[in-house]
């Protein structure tokens, strides 16, 4: 992980993956928001095998996680994420062109209201390791917009 600190309640992250030598189950790179071992959250693309990966996300609060995935094609090589924050409400977008983000997962962190530590992971849980290229790193002011009556309006 290379990651972060903030305490400001309103902005997004936005990064370009490049995890064309991704090649083992589980072979994965993305976004990342921890805070401890009982909460944080990413979004990443999972490598399963030559017909399909993961693009999915994880959610973990007070120690208990979930996972939101969906299948693509295990060609598609590249994705940007949008990693937004609105206080303690957090929402992960993705892109394959980094012009057209699509929702992936909006949620809530329990402990996520003060200072976080957001940013960039790769990994390869088994027993592999591949090159993951993270470039056009920028935060720029939230690109998630309110609801009405929801600050800052």
């Amino acid at each position: 992980m290379l990651q972060y600190e903030t305490e400001k309640k309103y902005f997004s992250f936005i990064v370009k993956t490049d995890f064309s030598e991704s090649h083992h189950r589980f072979d994965q790179c993305g976004i990342v928001m921890y805070l401890d071992a009982e909460n944080w959250l990413k979004g990443s693309v999972e490598y399963e095998n030559e017909s399909f990966q993961h693009l999915g996300s994880v959610v973990t609060n007070h120690g208990y996680s979930d996972w939101a995935t969906t299948a693509i094609p295990s060609d598609v090589k590249v994705m940007w994420y949008r990693f937004s924050r609105r206080e303690d409400d957090y929402c992960i977008e993705c892109s394959r062109d980094g012009e057209n983000f699509t929702q992936m997962r909006v949620c809530h962190m329990w402990e996520g209201a003060g200072k976080i530590s957001f940013g960039i992971y790769a990994c390869s849980p088994e027993n592999s390791s591949f090159k993951a290229i993270f470039t056009e790193m920028k935060i720029t002011e939230c690109a998630w917009k309110a609801h009405d009556g929801q600050q800052p309006d």
